[in-house]
């Protein structure tokens, strides 16, 4: 398998747990409803749609603004709004709200992963070992 698909691949992993997890956080009753086989169902749709979107722009030249923190978590927000608003109608009164809180979170959850796990987790490591010595 060539680098690029693995790099694909790897793109898709990311941009599905960060929608899902974001997804799992704005809508009503989350934490409260952990359990639930739908809400986890729209969770999981939201994320895979987001997923599938990001790798189809790895074949535009949006695929540049992947190499930029910034531009990498404002893209990955965008597209969790999109997906979001695919996969269900908002449980808000005002439309459109959810799925924007939705695309806030996912690109602020990007924006942390791109902090905490570059250089193979050095931030992380580095804290590790500051608490457990």
């Amino acid at each position: 398998m060539s680098t690029e698909w693995k790099r694909r691949i790897r793109l898709f992993i990311q941009r599905f747990w960060q929608p899902t997890s974001a997804c799992m956080t704005c809508m009503p009753g989350s934490w409260g409803n952990i359990m639930s086989l739908p809400h986890w169902t729209i969770a999981f749709h939201t994320g895979l749609l987001t997923g599938l979107l990001a790798v189809f722009l790895t074949f535009t030249p949006a695929a540049k603004l992947y190499s930029h923190r910034y531009g990498n978590a404002l893209i990955v927000g965008l597209l969790t709004m999109l997906g979001d608003a695919y996969s269900h109608t908002g449980h808000y009164r005002i439309p459109y709200v959810e799925h924007i809180v939705t695309g806030v979170i996912s690109g602020l959850l990007t924006l942390a992963a791109s902090y905490l796990f570059e250089d193979r987790a050095r931030r992380l490591r580095a804290a590790w070992a500051r608490v457990f010595g």
